[in-house]
């Protein structure tokens, strides 16, 4: 076999999941920033919809409309991402899909009809999935978990910003579509900024695998080949994986989008206090990764996963329990601050389950079922309390956190792939 240059070996060995390698700040700076962006819509929903509804005079589950259009792009534009960013090129994928997100919110704002959110949804969705994928993909490979798990933070810091600009434009007498505009502006920004950097990210770029690490010989035994997407498909623990990631989203997005109408129609807490209450929750997945992060590689990625999900039982039982807002408060920042790493260290151990050839596919697969699990579910959810009331938000917690613990520990105890 035919030895690699140092730094072609470095980049060709599989990142161990508690490593801890050197970042260019530049380009840590902006993976930052881009997931607050990516937050930032999330946040605004959930404050904003009972307004938005109001205004376009639809009921409370239309609201699973918008999440199947954004989760059709999203589910697209993640899994071609997974697939294709080695020849697209990081910087260039970041570029073009935060300024389609910023196209998309700008349509929001100035949308004169509910029609008119559902194709601004789905390019939304196409958007913030290549984004998500595109920067899960590069930074499994580039970062360790205490960067992955600050980076997922930044996600949690949009998410907690957006209800707060929701909030504080409806209580200043403002339309909802202030608030989409305001991020609107902001995605643009850092579309210009992905465009003027695109080539810090070039050298960083994903190589396919080969015949020397485990790919197909090119015909003749010349060339090697990538490895065939169909031998990535067929590997069991990708689609458990997958699974395990929609079942996640669903349950961070179900707690996130229907806590302000528990709170202020089954608890009685104020409108103004439950959006505070709801950018608590998010902030909550925001601190929990800064803290873990500076945990994670001392204590060990299974350990804190192990612990994180059972902490979604335990704060899922919280808001289920009947009794006062406060409790149900405490509740969905036990569920914000155990789900905190789950994410990022479900992300960075992806080749650990499938094996590092695979990894940045399955990747794009995992972002693409966390999409479709986002907005299948917590619109389900939605149509049962638009069917049986608020109090069935605590019940539903339970049945996620309880499915996902035993998704991890399938994946946990399978062996990936030689």
């Amino acid at each position: 076999m035919t030895s690699l240059p140092s730094d072609a070996a470095a980049d060709a060995r599989p990142p161990t999941p508690d490593a801890a390698p050197v970042v260019r700040m530049s380009v840590l700076l902006l993976a930052y920033f881009a997931f607050i962006s990516l937050g930032l819509p999330d946040g605004l929903l959930g404050v904003g919809w009972p307004s938005m509804a109001g205004e376009f005079r639809v009921g409370t589950d239309t609201v699973g409309l918008l999440l199947f259009a954004g989760t059709a792009g999203y589910l697209v534009s993640s899994v071609a991402a997974g697939f294709s960013i080695a020849r697209l090129g990081v910087g260039r994928l970041l570029a073009v899909s935060t300024a389609l997100a910023s196209l998309a919110l700008a349509g929001y704002a100035v949308s004169p009809a509910f029609a008119f959110l559902v194709p601004c949804a789905l390019i939304a969705g196409f958007g913030g999935g290549a984004i998500d994928a595109g920067l899960n993909a590069y930074a499994a490979g580039a970062f360790g978990p205490r960067h992955m798990n600050w980076m997922h933070a930044f996600f949690g810091l949009g998410v907690a910003i957006g209800p707060l600009i929701m909030t504080a434009v409806l209580s200043g007498a403002l339309s909802w579509h202030w608030g989409y505009g305001i991020v609107a502006s902001g995605q643009a920004v850092l579309a210009l900024a992905f465009a003027l950097t695109r080539r810090s990210w070039a050298q960083h770029r994903a190589r396919p695998a080969t015949a020397e690490q485990g790919g197909d010989a090119g015909p003749g035994g010349g060339a090697p080949t990538p490895t065939r997407i169909a031998v990535t498909l067929a590997i069991p623990a990708v689609w458990i994986s997958a699974a395990a990631f929609a079942v996640y989203v669903a349950l961070e997005i179900t707690a996130g989008l229907w806590a302000f109408l528990f709170l202020t129609n089954e608890r009685g807490v104020s409108s103004a206090v439950a959006g505070i209450c709801v950018s608590a929750y998010w902030a909550s997945l925001f601190v929990g990764r800064v803290v873990q992060g500076f945990v994670v590689e001392r204590v060990g990625t299974t350990r804190i996963l192990v612990g994180s999900l059972i902490g979604l039982v335990a704060g899922s039982g919280l808001v289920a329990l009947p009794g006062p807002g406060w409790l149900a408060v405490a509740g969905l920042m036990v569920i914000g601050f155990a789900a905190a790493p789950v994410f990022p260290l479900l992300t960075l151990t992806t080749a650990d389950r499938v094996g590092p050839l695979h990894a940045d596919r399955t990747i794009g697969v995992q972002i693409g079922a966390a999409g479709l699990g986002g907005a299948l579910i917590p619109a389900g959810v939605g149509v049962l309390i638009d069917r049986m009331g608020e109090q069935v938000l605590g019940p539903a917690l339970i049945v996620l956190s309880l499915l996902l613990l035993g998704l991890y520990a399938i994946t946990h105890r399978r062996r990936p792939p030689a």
